[in-house]
């Protein structure tokens, strides 16, 4: 009896490895631009588990449950494996600590498996596709494309349904996102899935004559590549070099300075210099882009996130010159800060004014009339919160600019090579501030 039953469950992890065999070989003849992923990701038989797992190198899938998919529909294992490879080639397992996890998971499936629908495989098409393509096409709609992070933005604002979420959960969902967060299981770290990423990218230009087809996991690709930036060490750009009314520590010798005190009473042989040069925040001026593109929930988060690193004491002056310009098409507002107290009157009863077309020529041009008018005593730096749509100024000023975006667009224009292109995320502005 024992016998017996140790050799079907042989039988059905040697038919389950097959068939992930199977799997494997039809997605490296018809995705050659996937070979080195194909590689990194191996298949793991892992019984009992009740479901399909990754750890960021291996797909641990369960032998029972995947002969029972597989008769449902044969193509449930080629679909598995392109699905969880794609999620590592997109890496959406990193950097996943500050995000709603429900929202997150959701996300990917629905990101990866709209890519796998543009791929239109046959060998990986699945019954629900059709429903599947129906709902993705409104939802496309809704948040103007379908990477992970767009689709995450837009529950995050529009939180789904239970309904919508249990629909999503059918149409979507192939494995479990367990080890998401816990960096320690992730034997391939995510620079090492960054370089497969970058030549998938560079493959994909010579794999296919439809380029529809590959629209989809090219937009994903540049959205899981794109440099991530700190946005507290990036600010530190801008600061300005001033004199601080502080005991300079690096300079001075407290061992000569107390034995002065010993030996002389109140006669130290040294005394502390009162001064230290410090890299701190004086003059500064933050452009706002108040057209109607730039929401004012968003603009608002990004103000409050600049306003809580500018303070820290160790970056902030106690008098300090910094301007919020509000602009359209023309300056609309100019809010001067010279103390925190101002900084924070503003941020509570402060409003964004404008919201028409952009051009950002006008706030270059009204800097240099506060420069004539010496306002500022050395301005360092200009950051510009905006969508990118505007007209850009033809000349370099002799500060520091720049420009600061909340995701990748294509189609803006380009920045001046003058100045300092920054993408941040959304969500990470928003939660933090």
């Amino acid at each position: 009896m024992t016998t017996d039953k140790t050799d079907r469950q042989t039988r059905i992890r040697d038919l389950a490895a097959q068939i992930m065999g199977l799997a494997h070989d039809e997605l490296l003849i018809n995705m050659r631009f996937l070979d080195v992923a194909l590689s990194k990701l191996k298949t793991v038989c892992r019984e009992q588990t009740g479901a399909h797992l990754y750890d960021g190198a291996a797909l641990y899938y369960d032998p029972t449950l995947l002969l029972r998919q597989y008769k449902n529909a044969p193509n449930h294992a080629a679909r598995l494996y392109l699905h969880t490879l794609l999620h590592c080639i997109f890496y959406h397992g990193a950097e996943t600590d500050k995000l709603n996890p429900d929202y997150w998971d959701m996300a990917t499936d629905i990101a990866v498996e709209s890519v796998i629908l543009d791929l239109d495989l046959h060998f990986a098409k699945m019954p629900s596709d059709d429903m599947l393509r129906s709902r993705l096409d409104v939802l496309g709609k809704q948040t103007g494309g379908l990477t992970a992070e767009r689709i995450y933005r837009h529950f995050k604002i529009e939180g789904p349904s239970e309904k919508a979420r249990d629909e999503w959960y059918q149409l979507c969902h192939y494995d479990e996102h367990i080890y998401w967060g816990r960096r320690e299981e992730l034997e391939l770290s995510q620079a090492e899935w960054r370089k497969i990423s970058e030549r998938i990218k560079a493959d994909l230009k010579s794999f296919s004559a439809n380029k529809d087809s590959t629209e989809s996991i090219e937009q994903n690709l540049r959205e899981a590549t794109r440099e991530r930036y700190d946005y507290t060490d990036f600010l530190r750009r801008f600061m300005v070099t001033g004199e601080a009314m502080q005991v300079n520590d690096d300079e001075f010798d407290y061992i000569y300075y107390t034995y002065g005190l010993d030996t002389y009473g109140n006669m130290p042989l040294v005394e502390p210099l009162e001064y230290k040069d410090s890299n701190k925040i004086k003059d500064f001026v933050i452009a706002l882009d108040t057209s109607a593109s730039c929401r004012g929930k968003t603009v608002q988060a990004f103000l409050q996130k600049t306003y809580d690193i500018m303070q820290e004491s160790e970056n902030f002056f106690s008098k300090i010159n910094v301007h919020i310009i509000q602009c359209d098409s023309e300056v609309r507002q100019d809010t001067k800060i010279t103390e925190r107290r101002e900084f924070d009157l503003f941020m509570q009863n402060g409003k964004l004014t404008g919201f028409g077309s952009t051009d950002f020529c006008p706030v270059f041009a009204y800097v240099e009339t506060l420069r004539e008018q010496n306002e500022f005593d050395d301005l360092k730096g200009l950051l510009y919160f905006t969508d990118g749509y505007g007209i850009y100024p033809e000349h370099m000023p002799d500060y520091d600019v720049a420009f600061v975006f909340l995701r990748e667009d294509e189609n803006a224009p380009k920045v001046p090579p003058w100045a300092i292109r920054i993408v941040l995320d959304e969500e990470e502005i928003e939660e933090e501030a």
